[in-house]
């Protein structure tokens, strides 16, 4: 990536980060500022062996899928990744889909590590890095790093450990052999008991498996049920997404003359019965 496009999407993070509510250092909630964009967001628990994210265009609007069955510090990665497609690519491409290669680095597609990019600026500016060595880690120019350092730049940036040790790396605050290093002390000594020694925020290390779709995506399978456009299977299957059942949403469906006919039969059977 050429330094020129690398300066061109820092600003682009930098632009997206000043709309957004900040805590000491960090973006205290990215899936609140992805719907305060405009973006519609969807969050449901696929499995972890399926997709993480994807971001497309259907008619004007941006939608992003986040896979919550993955630790919530990646699936807060692979929403602000999916949202570096939206503000860098949607001209370019109408969708994008991502699994563990896109998000990991591993993919070498120019707009990939592009979305990677603009994800490791958005969350950790390189200023802010600063400022958070500086004034949180004791004596950080003569002792090296620790996993606990690491930990706590983790609960303050809401990333992951390993998008913290890279983005460390990256900026020139850390050699590849301190970044090994790190990685050691985590593999010994796991990223929640660190989480939890430095009182950091734990839930980065597991899958929060939240269920959210936008309201008016209900509202709109609705009334294609009601206007015939949709048969009573797949509203049942659009329900269950939302763990609702037909019962739970009766008094806003009309009832079909197909249906007022199999009432009137199971009326009629109980009668002659």
């Amino acid at each position: 990536m050429q330094n020129t496009r690398k300066k061109d999407i820092r600003i682009k993070a930098a632009s997206f980060r000043e709309n957004c509510r900040i805590g000491r250092y960090g973006i205290i909630d990215l899936f609140k500022e992805c719907e305060r964009w405009g973006y519609k967001l969807l969050r449901y628990p696929l499995g972890e062996n399926a997709d993480l994210g994807f971001v497309m265009r259907r008619d004007g609007d941006i939608i992003i899928y986040t896979n919550t069955s993955i630790r919530l510090s990646r699936e807060i990665f692979t929403l602000a990744h999916e949202i570096g497609h939206a503000i860098l690519h949607m001209e370019s491409a109408a969708s994008f889909v991502d699994n563990d290669n896109t998000i990991s680095g591993r993919d070498a597609d120019e707009m990939e590590q592009e979305a990677n990019y603009f994800a490791a600026c958005l969350f950790m500016p390189d200023d802010e890095v600063t400022k958070f060595l500086d004034l949180e880690i004791e004596d950080v120019e003569d002792n090296d790093l620790s996993a606990l350092d690491i930990a706590k730049l983790m609960s303050e940036f809401n990333v992951s450990f390993d998008m913290a040790i890279n983005r460390l790396e990256n900026l020139g605050k850390i050699s590849t052999e301190q970044r090994l290093r790190l990685d050691n002390e985590r593999n010994e000594m796991r990223v929640g008991n660190l989480l939890r020694s430095v009182g950091g925020n734990y839930h980065l290390n597991v899958s929060s498996n939240i269920v959210q779709i936008p309201s008016e995506y209900m509202q709109y399978v609705i009334f294609n049920y009601n206007n015939n456009a949709i048969p009573m299977e797949t509203l049942e299957k659009t329900l269950h997404y939302y763990h609702l059942s037909v019962d739970d949403i009766k008094d806003k469906l009309v009832v079909h003359p197909e249906e007022n006919e199999d009432e009137l039969a199971d009326l009629i059977g109980g009668l002659t019965d």
